[in-house]
């Protein structure tokens, strides 16, 4: 640190300069870009990091992260703003990075484990807060309708209001911690997905008869499947207690499905369902009839096997 540097720093201010890492980051409001950012960067720090919110350039000039102030983004010097002219880059859907973002390019691979993971977390979780910080809108927004309830707005509600006073550090490193443990849930949910994409894969190419998949373990098979022209149904268990039939999704995200339970099935238990099926052990079918339940693996095949005959 040079002397001029020094003068211009009170002695508490270089007290936050220890030996652990600092991460620097803009104080007044917070948004849920510059927290997950930070929580990134404390994944990649296992925990080491020490979290300061400033404008102060000096304080910025002399941390080792920098994100969402400071007008700089340099990966080579740890600095992550997107705020300065020019912003810091427009990824090819159209949406410009913000801070969380920009870490998440610089050091997704390296916390998640591969590539393909991180691109993942980045569609499911990175991509949206992005675009909220930057005043884009990902959604359709019907006017009259409640507006989506986002991840955003529940990071929103920590903001104190115009009767509580005053913003504190406590409530971001409180939120900070919070983003983590999202953030670590997503990547594993994002490394499972890509396995079990990949399990589905071969359950879906050694299928005999490809309407029908089956499987013994609940896969993330609704958005998966879509990719798939044949399969109408699935026929699983999560604990082999109960096994459902369930019809195929239309499109990811969708709640249509490719076939439905037969009408005569429609909110039917028991022994109602078991005498209209013919199926034993059949116990539940929903109102909906995209979903209908039996006691093993073989009467779900043959509530599955008629759910065929009778599309």
């Amino acid at each position: 640190m040079d002397s001029g540097s020094q003068a211009g720093m009170t002695r508490k201010d270089m007290n936050i300069f220890s030996k652990k890492p600092t991460i620097v980051v803009h104080d007044g409001r917070f948004h849920a870009d510059d927290i997950f950012a930070c929580a990134t960067l404390q994944i990649l720090l296992k925990g080491t990091g020490k979290i300061v919110r400033t404008r102060d350039p000096n304080i910025i000039a002399q941390a080792d992260y920098v994100m969402d102030v400071g007008g700089i983004y340099d990966p080579a010097q740890k600095r992550f703003d997107h705020h300065q002219h020019g912003g810091a880059g427009v990824r090819e859907n159209g949406i410009p990075y913000a801070a969380f973002g920009l870490v998440w390019k610089e050091y997704g691979a390296a916390i998640s484990g591969a590539p393909e993971i991180a691109a993942r977390v980045e569609s499911v979780l990175v991509l949206p807060i992005d675009a909220g910080d930057n005043g884009i809108t990902t959604f359709d927004s019907i006017t009259g309708k409640p507006f989506p309830y986002l991840i955003q707005s529940a990071f929103s509600s920590f903001m104190p209001t115009w009767k509580e006073g005053d913003i504190t550090d406590a409530h971001f490193l409180k939120l900070a911690g919070t983003a983590q443990a999202i953030l670590e849930r997503e990547i594993t949910q994002a490394r499972d997905y890509i396995e079990g994409d990949r399990e589905l894969k071969k359950i879906y190419d050694a299928a005999p008869d490809k309407r029908v998949l089956v499987f013994d373990r609940m896969y993330p098979w609704e958005g998966i499947l879509t990719q798939y022209p044949e399969p109408l149904l699935i026929v699983g268990s999560r604990d082999g207690k109960r096994w459902k039939v369930e019809g195929t999704l239309v499109a990811p995200g969708a709640f249509e499905r490719r076939l439905y339970m037969p009408k005569e099935w429609a909110g039917l238990r028991d022994e109602e369902l078991q005498k209209v099926s013919g199926v034993a052990d059949a116990v539940f079918c929903h109102n909906g009839r995209f979903i209908a339940t039996a006691k093993t693996k073989e009467g779900a095949l043959a509530l599955a096997k008629i759910a065929l005959e009778k599309k």
